[in-house]
């Protein structure tokens, strides 16, 4: 029992540092979670196809993030950049789109503002991203179907060759 309530002390005292992250600003894994999730979404019984790289393909979700965490954390890096642009040029027009929850006036309702544009941002380039993945995948299938060997010679044999193929068409 008294283990028990020590613990449950514990985890409660550690969920408030954990809350107080929450208004932080993204990092490159939860946009390339998010981007995987939309991906995951639009492409449906063809995500395991195109990601998956052990013989159930159960991996595919984690392949996903691991793959595309370079990417967001471009993404990140322009989106801040971008923010940061828009902070600059007109503070109180930046502070009225994005707001705050701290104080005002306070250096935390700044950087409050900018987390929120950058995420907002951030997000918004996953959802464009996403979105191109569905024709990027039926251009692959009509790619393979059109000239297989060329198909073969450019991705490989494997059972992800199809994802190779919808990942490079996406980053293109």
């Amino acid at each position: 029992m008294r283990t028990m309530l020590l613990t449950l002390i514990a985890a409660a005292a550690l969920a408030a540092p954990v809350a107080a992250l929450a208004d932080t600003a993204p990092t490159a894994a939860t946009v390339a979670n998010q981007f995987c999730k939309q991906q995951l979404a639009t492409l449906k019984g063809d995500f395991a196809k195109t990601y998956g790289t052990n013989a159930t393909k159960s991996n595919a979700f984690g392949k996903c993030v691991s793959k595309n965490a370079q990417n967001a954390s471009s993404a990140l890096a322009s989106a801040s950049a971008a923010c940061k642009t828009e902070q600059a040029a007109d503070p109180a027009a930046f502070a009225a789109k994005y707001g705050s929850n701290g104080k005002q006036g306070s250096t935390g309702a700044d950087k409050n503002a900018l987390g929120k544009c950058v995420s907002a941002q951030a997000s918004q380039a996953a959802k464009n991203a996403a979105s191109k993945a569905p024709s990027a995948l039926k251009q692959c299938k009509a790619s393979r179907k059109a000239d297989a060997a060329a198909f073969t010679a450019k991705y490989g044999t494997g059972a992800n060759a199809l994802g190779k193929c919808v990942s490079a068409a996406t980053k293109a």
